[in-house]
């Protein structure tokens, strides 16, 4: 039997009309490995079963919806915000919201009243004073609901969709970080070279070793002296928060991300000098395959004269995006953030890369009054960024003609069943299953921006960002029902319910 959660995503997906989009996304690709290669099977599969699954081979948990752009071609959105071109060949206006900014705008009769169920949720409590939000269509940039969508607020992890979007722009979603390891001629000195993937674990350290010791072989060599190169990056190594569970130290090479646990996401104890660790897990797994090292290895860059003996590569880009989005993962953003900067010629460091990400969102021709990208991962409380970026983003992602920004949607995560979202949203939520965002948390601060499908089959941009709330949870089931008054009424018997309000909130 299908559980309750499968039933909603088929049963919902049919209601607002995504079978009928799916067929086209099939066609449309291109399509890779992981999410979207789930994708295409959850497209084909809609397509046999018009919108559901009742056999015994479904799915416990639901693939993937199809992403923006192939939705978008299959409804044949008109292209109403292009004007000149850019690095993708497309350049786009200042805003990416050029048309009506009435709170509520003509739909059909599947779409609820945004004006009206917005406003008085947007009014709870538990969102405290200070709350904004942004409703758009991505198709036509229009903007179906506003409330001091430009005032720039801290965004908290929401920043992150900033983040990787400017690093796929910058650097294309096929890009790979390397990690080298570097040999002098006579073989006898060994440098491990961090590149600034913050994926590089044990398994890959121990093929990158397995190539250096047969390489070593080759010459004859079984005893090696072993550095470390981390002058990849510049500045201060600490995050600005200082010593903290949620990220490591911001260095070019660790394993494990620093964890001092078992852990693969969320947070961990970290190591105060992860590339250290590397370095000597890394002397271990060599000693493993028959290459000593006649010291502890130090820190340092390779001698003159160096070369390449062996290297590893992260995932593609595309790959790293959708992890740093789906977990909320703060040191795969961070290192995006300074990969940014590195292609832009930027210092690899906080000031380096938020002068970068920031020149990449302006090449995107987004609004960006008022923003500031203090760190990548949204833990810096001096991050600024408006609803209307955010959405922004999100539509410059649904664009049939950035397909390189498509990442930016596959990796939100799915209301009720993956990342941050998996223990929101319960299971008689209409969003369960139907509302993809990123989340936002800080002490005080709350927010979510994702996309939807409404009941006329628009792929909707949503950003809702609140500060000085009082407690996490009221303000983050609060923002779950403000998105939730987004899905189709047909997905769900009546609009959630507002939960208790003020007089008056300040916008």
């Amino acid at each position: 039997m299908v559980e309750p959660k499968a039933w909603q995503v088929t049963a919902g997906s049919a209601a607002i009309g995504l079978a009928l989009a799916a067929v086209a996304v099939v066609a449309a690709g291109p399509w890779d490995s992981g999410q979207r290669k789930a994708e295409r099977e959850w497209a084909v599969a809609q397509g046999r079963a018009g919108g559901a699954h009742h056999g015994p081979s479904a799915p416990r948990t639901p693939a993937p919806a199809p992403s923006a752009a192939g939705v978008l071609a299959a409804l044949a959105a008109p292209d109403t915000t292009r004007s000149g071109t850019g690095r993708s060949g497309t350049a786009h206006p200042e805003s990416a919201h050029p048309r009506s900014t009435r709170p509520e705008a003509a739909r059909g009769t599947g779409s609820p009243d945004f004006g009206r169920t917005l406003g008085r949720l947007l009014d709870a409590d538990a969102l405290g004073p200070s709350r904004t939000a942004s409703v758009v269509d991505t198709a036509t940039g229009e903007v179906l609901y506003g409330r001091g969508a430009a005032t720039p607020m801290t965004p908290a992890s929401t920043i992150k969709i900033a983040t990787t979007a400017a690093a796929l722009s910058a650097l294309g979603p096929d890009h790979r970080i390397p990690t080298l390891v570097l040999a002098t001629p006579d073989r006898r000195r060994l440098t491990l070279v961090g590149g600034g993937d913050a994926t590089l674990d044990r398994k890959r350290l121990a093929a990158l070793a397995g190539d250096t010791a047969r390489a070593l072989r080759d010459s004859g060599v079984t005893k090696v002296e072993l550095r470390y190169d981390t002058s990849l990056y510049t500045g201060p190594r600490e995050h600005p928060i200082g010593p903290n569970d949620n990220i490591a130290p911001v260095v070019p090479l660790m394993a494990g991300q620093g964890r001092l646990d078992a852990s693969t996401t969320g947070p961990a104890p970290r190591s105060g000098n992860p590339a250290g660790d590397a370095a000597r897990t890394f002397a271990s797994l060599l000693r493993d395959r028959g290459v000593r090292t006649a010291e502890p290895p130090s820190a340092g860059r390779a001698a003159k004269g160096s070369e390449r003996i062996a290297r590893t590569f992260s995932a593609p880009l595309s790959d790293l995006v959708e992890r740093a989005l789906t977990e909320s993962d703060n040191d795969i953003a961070e290192s995006l953030a300074r990969q940014t900067a590195i292609a832009a010629g930027e210092p690899a460091s906080f000031a380096g890369a938020g002068r970068a990400v920031t020149a990449e969102l302006a090449r995107l021709r987004l609004p960006l009054k008022g923003t500031r990208l203090a760190d990548g991962s949204g833990l810096n409380r001096k991050d600024k960024a408006s609803a209307a970026l955010l959405t922004a983003l999100l539509t410059r992602a649904a664009d049939p003609h950035h397909p390189e920004l498509r990442p930016v949607l596959t990796g939100l995560p799915v209301a009720g069943f993956t990342g941050t979202l998996r223990s929101r949203y319960g299971d008689t939520s209409p969003a369960a299953g139907l509302v993809r965002a990123k989340t936002g948390t800080l002490t005080g601060v709350n927010a979510l921006a994702g996309t939807v499908v409404d009941g006329d089959g628009r792929l909707l941009a949503f950003a809702f960002l609140a500060g000085r709330t009082e407690a996490p949870d009221t303000a983050q089931t609060a923002l779950d029902r403000l998105s939730a008054a987004l899905v189709p009424r047909t997905a769900a018997s009546e609009p959630p319910a507002p939960l208790p309000a003020r007089e008056s909130a300040a916008p």
